[in-house]
C-alpha cells in the first residue's frame, strides 16, 4: 500500500473502503451511496459479456438482494493495495464475498466535495467451492 500520499489521506481512504465493505455485507445502499460517486460505473466481463451499469441501475439490485449479514456468512473483505496517482486520485484493489461469489474489485477513487468516492468499480468475480 504505496503511493503519493500522507497518513491522513491513506486513511481516509481505509475508512472509506470499511464503509464500502460494511455497505456490501448489510445490503445497505444508503451506506454504499456514500461512498459511489452519483456518476460512478460499475463494470465486469467475468461471464465473456460486458456488464456495466451506472448507480441508478447498480442500487436496486443491492436493495433486492437479501444481505451476507442476514445470511450470516463470514466476511471475508481485504484491502489487497492502495495506490495514489496524486492529491485527488487513487486506486484499491481489494476482495469480498458475496454468496457463492468471491470477488477482486478495482475501484479508481477520486476526492471531490471533501471525501473520497468510488467512480468506478471494475471487478471479477470466481465462484467459491463448496464446502
Amino acid at each position: 500500500m504505496s503511493g503519493l500520499s500522507t497518513d491522513r489521506e491513506f486513511a481516509a481512504v481505509v475508512e472509506m473502503l470499511q464503509h464500502y465493505f460494511d455497505g456490501l455485507y448489510r445490503s445497505d445502499t444508503r451506506i454504499l451511496r456514500q461512498v459511489f460517486h452519483p456518476k460512478a460505473l460499475y463494470a465486469t466481463a467475468t461471464d465473456g459479456t460486458l456488464l456495466e451499469l451506472d448507480m441508478d441501475r447498480y442500487f436496486p439490485i443491492v436493495d433486492g438482494r437479501p444481505s451476507p449479514a442476514s445470511r450470516g456468512e463470514e466476511r471475508a473483505d481485504r484491502i489487497l493495495s492502495i495506490e495514489f496517482a496524486g492529491p485527488v486520485t487513487a486506486l484499491a484493489k481489494v476482495q469480498c464475498a458475496i454468496g457463492e461469489r468471491a470477488f477482486t474489485d478495482l475501484l479508481s477513487l477520486v476526492y471531490v466535495d471533501g471525501r473520497w468516492q468510488i467512480i468506478a468499480k471494475v471487478f471479477h468475480y470466481d465462484i467459491k467451492p463448496a464446502q
